[in-house]
């Protein structure tokens, strides 16, 4: 049975708890990241680009995760072709396998077909297993690779 969680669009209160779930992932994996709560409030919740941050949280109220869907602008970081989404999913180790990365993704899905993305990439690290599987089972698929990297890509339909 999956926990009881709540899924709703990140607010700027939820700052600190967003770079909470980045530094425990950094704490797991060992890949450095910016992750201080400036970072989060600028890069997720209040970047200008934003098409969606939702946030994960349990019944407690602890943030479990979040997911941020940006539109993608020229010259970004990733290589993306304008227009496109570009998503990220951030779960902490001590939700993982508990449904939040298919929660959060039912959430960002109708936002990016309200936006009129064409598609959506998501770029893994190609040593992330659990990542890639998590987005090859919402349904992206590679696109490209290359220096240490898997970009997978869902092309964004009305009825899923």
């Amino acid at each position: 049975m999956r926990a009881v969680m709540l899924i709703r669009p990140a607010v700027e209160r939820d700052a600190p708890a967003l770079s909470r779930v980045l530094l425990d992932i950094i704490a797991i994996t060992g890949r450095m990241r910016p992750h201080d709560p400036d970072f989060t409030l600028s890069h997720y919740i209040a970047n200008r680009d934003s098409v969606r941050c939702s946030v994960a949280l349990d019944a407690e109220g602890t943030v479990m995760g979040f997911q941020s869907l940006v539109r993608a602008v020229p010259g970004n970081r990733y290589d993306v072709p304008e227009g496109w989404g570009i998503i990220g999913t951030h779960i902490s180790p001590r939700a993982h396998r508990r449904g939040v990365g298919t929660a959060l993704f039912a959430a960002t899905r109708p936002a990016a077909v309200a936006a009129g993305l064409p598609r959506i990439d998501a770029c893994i690290g190609a040593d992330n297993a659990m990542g890639l599987r998590y987005y090859e089972a919402m349904g992206f698929r590679t696109w490209r690779e290359g220096d240490g990297i898997v970009q997978k890509m869902l092309v964004v339909t009305p009825d899923g």
